[in-house]
């Protein structure tokens, strides 16, 4: 989609009372017009909440452009302090992410959260070192379960960890707990040094009767279900074909009448 198609859907999406708005990927960042997709839609009126997921290693490139252009806050794919460990899982380099995360924190980008994914016998021992870096640096800290989604059974075997000893131990630490309850009732640990959220794997009932959100994907489909494909509304070709916005509109409410829970418990 050029950027035009995508701040229109946009400007459709807040029309029918949607507020925020979350840019993610693969990895956003390659495009060579994230810029200007990011200040059309930190024009529209009504959007409440610009924010961005991102790998972070241009981050430090575009940091002030983006805040001048209406990003809110970012999310930064940060799954290791280690560079040797960083290379081998990502292929990149992590002085570029931390450079990314100092400047988006320089900047004003808030909060700047890190996404860790726990990885069993990769950087499984690294999660307290995790936040500490996090408090030393004013950033948010996300502990995220590997989930069984695009990975074969064989590497979730090897890699996976439950995130329950690690909960319990926040849980005695923290001096205060918060549930965000339209966030399927994740829970975020205040500890004296940093701030901890704890994203369990959505594969559950709790995620599915949760979850408000809808997706758009790259080649203009709008996505009800991200556990699904067989549900995709094509709002592109309309788009292309000379659409009028009432009848995009009517396209939005299709995606969200094929909305269902995947786990219905």
């Amino acid at each position: 989609m050029t950027s035009e198609e995508i701040a229109r859907l946009v400007r459709i999406a807040v029309g029918l009372d949607i507020k925020n708005v979350k840019l993610t990927g693969g990895e956003p960042l390659v495009r060579k017009d994230i810029t200007e997709i990011v200040a059309k839609i930190g024009k529209i009126r009504g959007v409440r909440e610009l924010s961005m997921t991102t790998n972070g290693t241009l981050l430090a490139k575009y940091a002030k452009e983006f805040h001048d252009a209406g990003l809110l806050r970012v999310n930064v794919n940060m799954p290791t302090l280690k560079a040797d460990v960083y290379s081998k899982l990502t292929g990149g380099k992590l002085n570029d992410v931390l450079k990314g995360i100092e400047e988006a924190v320089k900047v004003g980008l808030y909060p700047v959260k890190l996404n860790m994914l726990v990885l069993k016998g990769v950087n499984d021992q690294e999660v307290w070192d995790m936040v500490g870096f996090a408090g030393k640096t004013g950033t948010i800290l996300q502990l995220i379960e590997l989930e069984p989604i695009n990975i074969t059974d064989e590497y979730y075997k090897m890699h996976h960890h439950l995130l329950d000893d690690y909960e319990l131990e926040l849980k005695k630490r923290a001096l205060k707990i918060r549930t965000r309850r339209f966030m399927h009732n994740r829970r975020v640990y205040y500890l004296p040094e940093a701030k901890v959220e704890v994203i369990h794997p959505i594969e559950n009932t709790e995620f599915c009767a949760h979850c408000t959100r809808l997706r758009i994907t790259s080649d203009g489909k709008l996505k009800p279900c991200l556990m699904r494909n067989d549900n995709l509304v094509d709002v592109l070709t309309p788009l292309r074909n000379g659409a009028s916005d009432k009848e995009l509109e009517e396209l939005f409410m299709e995606a969200i009448r094929r909305r269902e829970p995947y786990f219905k418990g």
